[in-house]
């Protein structure tokens, strides 16, 4: 079985001028996939959508059954301003419309920032050739073709066949018993001492902020250059055969990690963070699916904040961020104890919920696709990675100043 869903390269990408865009691009992208973006967009009954560009706007609407184009703006529609660059990387889809507001990007300066993020799975559908999901599309299945256990967990010495098509089927494993009490609490005890050491202005950590105000840190970036504890664990036999389990060459050979605190009362910040897709900011086209695993540093249940998923949401052309009021998928939890793994599919939608009653800890870490042949895996220096990386801790006020609900 394959989770390599993957239908562009990298070494396509190019900077594409905004009147290719409008003029070529998108009529030849209509062409093709018309119809199927407008059932997408007449399912999920959005506005037409205007994209702004200096001084030129091209706005998008579905007529006689298909999607169309034309010039200039409509009163009843959504309208983006959007750069030069973020337009070329939407269409490319190198960012999504919540990556570009979150790069700030964007700007939605008429109608709903809700309708812009809608769009996102239409834009798949024309630009792609992806049907934006729709109810009863999707069924999960075990291997006799029965329905799925969603509730089931596995340990190590499962059969391997039956944890792949588990994985396949609904975008998410829960492995039990994976790591012992004494290691996680060797990880917790490093992860102690690296929170100690975070200031606000490192670039290495993110930050949240309770009801009376007071910062703390959440989020230890490259968690695993200061936990020796858990740079033993990355590379164990008990964690590294995920590698191997779908067959499509994920590689376990570079792992780094970062090392999370849930915290009660956090009210600000990227803590716990909503339903998304890992892929959310964009790439999904690229990289699809890599696998994140999360080690449960502490058990982890609804009262604690569990972590959330949508089984079957890896498989669905819906949008990246939010939960898609259309998707007919039911979320579940994943309850966890100390030392238990969980897995899930790089595009399956998921979300920490907010504990309640106890914080817990969890390092989250994961396997990549190899570059697909004739491709190169883009290299950004490790400096501009890393502050980038370290930049999301503020972007709340981005989404904010595109015009969303931060």
């Amino acid at each position: 079985m394959s989770i390599d869903c993957r239908t562009r390269l990298h070494n396509d990408v190019r900077k594409i001028p905004r009147d290719e865009v409008f003029d070529t691009l998108l009529p030849d992208a209509i062409e093709r996939n018309g119809e199927l973006a407008a059932r997408g967009l007449l399912y999920k009954k959005l506005p037409c959508l205007g994209l702004s560009l200096d001084d030129r706007t091209i706005t998008l609407r579905e007529q006689d059954g298909r999607l169309a184009i034309e010039e200039g703006v409509r009163a009843d529609g959504t309208v983006a301003e959007i750069q030069l660059e973020g337009l070329s990387n939407l269409v490319q889809d190198k960012q999504t419309t919540m990556g570009l507001a979150m790069t700030s990007r964007v700007k939605v300066t008429q109608g709903a920032f809700d309708a812009w993020i809608g769009w996102e799975p239409v834009f798949r559908a024309l630009l792609d050739g992806r049907p934006v999901h729709e109810a009863g599309a999707i069924e999960l299945k075990d291997a006799d073709g029965g329905p799925l256990d969603l509730g089931r967990s596995f340990s190590f010495d499962d059969d391997r066949a039956e944890i792949s098509h588990f994985l396949h089927e609904a975008g998410f494993l829960h492995i039990a018993g994976v790591f012992t009490q004494a290691e996680m609490a060797a990880v917790s005890a490093d992860l102690d001492a690296a929170l100690a050491r975070c200031e606000s202005d490192d670039g290495a950590s993110w930050w949240a902020g309770d009801s009376r105000g007071v910062e703390q840190p959440v989020r230890v970036l490259w968690f695993h250059e200061q936990s020796g504890a858990l740079n033993e664990l990355l590379y164990d036999s008990r964690l590294q055969w995920l590698a191997d389990l779908t067959g499509d060459g994920h590689n376990g050979s570079k792992m780094g990690a970062e090392g999370l605190i849930k915290p009660l009362d956090i009210q600000t910040g990227l803590s716990d963070l909503p339903w998304h897709k890992d892929c959310g900011q964009g790439g999904h086209s690229y990289s699809c699916s890599g696998l994140t695993i999360g080690i449960s540093v502490t058990g982890a249940d609804r009262r604690s904040g569990a972590l959330g998923v949508v089984p079957g949401s890896h498989r669905a052309n819906v949008q990246t961020a939010g939960l898609d009021e259309s998707l007919d998928l039911a979320p579940i939890q994943l309850e966890t104890r100390t030392g238990d793994l969980t897995v899930h599919c790089s595009d399956t939608l998921h979300r920490a919920h907010r504990p309640t009653e106890q914080p817990r800890k969890v390092v989250y870490t994961g396997f990549r696709l190899p570059a697909q042949p004739g491709d190169e895996l883009p290299q950004m220096p490790r400096r501009e990675e890393r502050a980038a990386r370290a930049k999301l801790t503020n972007v709340r006020d981005r989404i904010s100043a595109a015009g969303g609900d931060a």
